[in-house]
């Protein structure tokens, strides 16, 4: 069994990609579930229900989510209405929505998805222990399924890492975003768990990170704030596949993908 997880998906031209890729991908690799995070879908920055509906047509069976998650102030209510979007699991139980859930693949599987949010480097005083966060909910998950995936949104290398190791044998994959930059450092560990640092972004290609590169290079030169606009051509996909055994939940393979949309279908 092959499940495909999409990186950050960064504005309009991100959206379109996905829409126009991801199907293609799962029928290329054989895919039964697709994964994406989305925090950055809507304008560069969070969700919105109107991007969401945009892109229910390209086979993308739940959104995670990261520090951006509530940059559109209208998406804290719109979030209960999308059953298929998840909130850092980590956030305060206060905070709308859910952290993880358990779907159901094409195939009738189930499997369960985890959104967790580091705190190295990443300025959220309000993120609980991901650690915590993590065993809590595979206690709750029990012998529910042994598909469990797990999206560490997170800044440091060291806190992703940590996790997988924390997590290794009890987990299927623990697959990073947030850096917009995918890493060479795929591998499954002893355990059996899938690992990735940064599965990476569908952006621009000629961006850095996806936004227009004068205005942040304007930043890093003078150290003066600006706009950073978000370019929506000429985009990058980045994925990752993961392979499977579903009777035992362990990973048998991963395998970074990319590719290249310019527009139409």
């Amino acid at each position: 069994m092959k499940i495909l997880m999409i990186g950050d998906i960064v504005g309009k031209g991100g959206r379109r990609a996905v829409r126009s890729l991801a199907p293609k991908l799962i029928a290329e690799f054989g895919c039964r579930f697709c994964i994406a995070n989305g925090e950055n879908m809507a304008g560069g920055g969070g969700f919105s229900r109107k991007c969401l509906e945009e892109l229910r047509g390209s086979c993308v069976d739940v959104f995670t989510s990261g520090d951006h998650i509530w940059d559109q102030k209208d998406f804290v209510s719109e979030i209960t209405l999308c059953a298929d979007v998840l909130r850092p699991a980590n956030l305060p139980s206060s905070q709308p929505g859910r952290g993880w859930g358990i779907f159901k693949a094409v195939d009738g599987r189930e499997i369960a998805v985890i959104s967790l949010l580091g705190r190295v480097f990443m300025g959220n005083t309000h993120a609980d222990c991901p650690f915590r966060a993590a065993d809590a909910i595979l206690r709750e998950i029990g012998t529910r399924t042994k598909l469990i995936f797990v999206d560490m949104h997170a800044e440091a290398t060291s806190e992703k890492t940590a996790m997988a190791r924390h997590l290794d044998g009890r987990v299927t994959a623990v697959l990073g975003t947030h850096t917009h930059v995918p890493t060479a450092d795929e591998q499954i560990f002893p355990g059996g768990t899938a690992f990735q640092c940064d599965v990476g972004m569908v952006g621009a290609r000629e961006s850095i990170l996806g936004r227009a590169v004068e205005p942040v290079l304007r930043r890093f030169v003078t150290g003066m704030p600006g706009h950073f606009t978000v370019v929506d051509d000429g985009t990058r996909l980045h994925a990752t596949v993961v392979e499977v055994d579903p009777a035992t939940g362990r990973a048998t393979g991963i395998q970074r993908v990319m590719r290249d949309w310019d527009g139409g279908m």
